[in-house]
């Protein structure tokens, strides 16, 4: 492992920051441009009802943030962090290619639903090699722009911003790229997009791994060469994922088709994630009680509390991918401003272009920057592609018509608008000596993400009223206020995970991160239930009754945030004193 230059900064960040940014872009953009597809297209392609759809949607988005508990501790234990995310790469590859294949589409004979089983059997094994590559790579790639920090690095936390911003990037451009050519062009096109999107997210992290600087690679190197069952220990684990994707697959149909789920809605996927569950807490204890100084234990004990009020908040903001959607299918407008938007023929989205020009902007910018360090010009130009990007993507919002599936984009715009406002804020506060702290920021979040429902509650409520569908400024405002939330919550725990967890077990902590935000999937797919809407075949939508039922459950949801968001206040001194001195 080698210290980082100051030479090597580029705007401000170590260049490794920056890989990570775009591998971690293209990975979103796959998974949020398959996320944003796979609820309409299950109902609307395969006839999916909305129960089965979100119990699929639920033990699918479950899952694939459970397995990052495995694959963490597999990287901390031998892999390193970067083997791990490569691994992870190429099963995103597949399981993204392997979602283009839709079939035939269902339809009805003699009042039964036939659908395509053979490619339904596909999409099942796509979701499972999606699982496992999530797993290896979704923890360790945000492990790794920690420790491209020094501990007391002032940047980490707006580097971790800039990092989410990578993230949220992604998630924009799936909605706008993935989202509209799904349900414009066809699935196929949709799907096959977010694969190709990973394939060159895998490309860039492999152009960039010299700028990580030995800080990903494993602690044991000749562990991994011990033969294990015949073969060496890194082939072994490579093989017992990819034996796993059989099982997660099955897992997939079983939600899909309500098989052997316990009283009607507990999934094996979600008892899985229970026994999971379990064991982690079982390890965090024993961890806490016999391997931890008395201030570590107090630190991890902290983490695991802030661990907590994220899980809350995701139950929250995964509604945007279940009833969200659906409501904003049914009940609302669609287009920002009518005026402008192209009715003649099929537009294709321009931000194709902004895809593919950033990270190629950031390749050339890097080399330019390698040879003449103090040169304004490689500055100079990644900010000129990152403005005629944001041209790009204006004209996108304003001009393509919008889907259900496209307008999630939303929620990744405003995150990335607000990503360097908040890093500002941050710093502006902290040289004020005024900075919140994590847990405050926590508990701020929750509550902006309760109030991100009233909006929503009140559009229902106006349908109910009316009869006629209700503005889509209303989603605008929800999705300004949960990204608003985001922003004070998700960076900063991301942030907290690597300086409060004990350093050998940081991409473990990374892991049961992302454990919680599997049963926030798995929540907030329940909680959708509660507004799902089952129209007979040949009767209309009665869209009195279903107002009623989305502004039951957007109200619900509003109390239960902020119930938990004064639960978050209430501790928040605790915390702080309990992470001694992490900021």
């Amino acid at each position: 492992m080698t210290a980082i230059a100051a030479n090597d900064d580029f705007l401000g960040h170590p260049k490794g920051v920056y890989v990570c940014f775009f591998t971690e872009m293209w990975e979103r953009f796959s998974f949020y441009g398959m996320k944003a597809l796979l609820l309409l297209y299950l109902t609307k392609y395969h006839l999916f009802g909305d129960k089965a759809g979100l119990d699929l949607l639920g033990a699918y988005g479950g899952l694939v943030y459970c397995i990052p508990v495995f694959g963490g501790m597999l990287a901390d234990r031998w892999l390193g962090m970067r083997r791990a995310v490569l691994f992870g790469g190429v099963l995103l590859v597949l399981g993204h290619l392997g979602m283009a294949f839709e079939g035939h589409a269902a339809y009805l004979e003699n009042g039964q639903v036939v659908r395509d089983t053979g490619a339904l059997t596909i999409t099942y094994l796509s979701l499972a090699l999606i699982i496992m590559g999530v797993g290896f790579l979704k923890p360790n790639i945000s492990t790794i722009v920690g420790k491209l920090y020094a501990e007391d690095d002032p940047r980490r936390d707006s580097g971790f911003s800039l990092f989410y911003a990578g993230i949220n990037l992604g998630a924009l451009f799936a909605s706008l790229v993935c989202g509209f050519l799904g349900e414009a062009y066809g699935w196929k096109y949709g799907f096959g997009a977010a694969g190709i999107g990973m394939l060159v997210g895998l490309g860039m992290f492999l152009w960039g791994q010299k700028y990580l600087h030995g800080h990903a690679e494993p602690r044991d190197p000749a562990s991994l060469r011990e033969r294990v069952l015949g073969l060496p220990r890194e082939w072994l684990i490579y093989a017992g994922a990819v034996l796993a994707v059989l099982p997660v697959a099955w897992l997939m149909w079983a939600a899909g088709n309500g098989a052997f789920a316990l009283g009607g809605e507990i999934s094996l996927a979600l008892m899985l994630m229970l026994v999971v569950l379990g064991g982690v807490l079982l390890w965090f204890a024993w961890f806490t009680g016999t391997r931890c100084t008395p201030v570590q234990r107090q630190q991890m004990i902290a983490l695991m509390a802030l661990i907590l009020m994220a899980l809350v908040f995701f139950t929250l903001y995964e509604q945007s991918y279940g009833s969200w959607v659906t409501f904003t299918d049914r009940l609302l407008t669609k287009d920002i401003v009518p005026a402008l938007v192209i009715r003649d023929g099929t537009p294709l989205p321009w931000s194709i272009v902004s895809l593919l020009l950033a990270p190629l902007g950031f390749v050339v910018s890097a080399r330019l920057s390698d040879r003449s360090p103090g040169s304004p010009w490689p500055r100079r130009m990644f900010i000129a592609i990152v403005l005629v990007m944001l041209v790009l993507l204006v004209r996108d919002c304003l001009v393509i018509p919008q889907t259900a599936g496209s307008l999630t984009y939303l929620g990744g715009l405003f995150l990335v608008v607000l990503a360097p406002l908040f890093a500002l804020l941050w710093a502006w506060l902290d040289r004020r000596r005024a900075e919140p702290g994590k847990a405050m920021k926590s508990s701020i979040g929750l509550v902006l993400g309760a109030l991100s429902f009233v909006p929503l509650a009140l559009a229902a409520q106006q349908v109910g009223a009316t009869g006629q569908m209700a503005s889509v400024w209303w989603l605008v405002l929800a999705y300004f206020l949960l990204a608003s939330g985001e922003m004070c919550l998700s960076p900063v725990g991301l942030s907290a995970v690597t300086q409060l967890a004990v350093p050998r077990v940081v991409s473990l902590m990374m892991g049961t991160w992302f454990l919680a935000t599997a049963f926030s999937e798995t929540l907030a797919a329940l909680f959708g239930k509660l507004a799902a809407i089952e129209v007979p075949e040949g009767e209309t939508l009665d869209i009195v009754s279903a107002s009623a039922s989305y502004a039951h459950l957007f109200w619900l949801l509003m109390w239960i945030g902020l119930g938990c968001a004064v639960l978050a206040f209430a501790t928040a001194p605790l915390l702080r004193r309990m992470m001694h001195g992490v900021k």
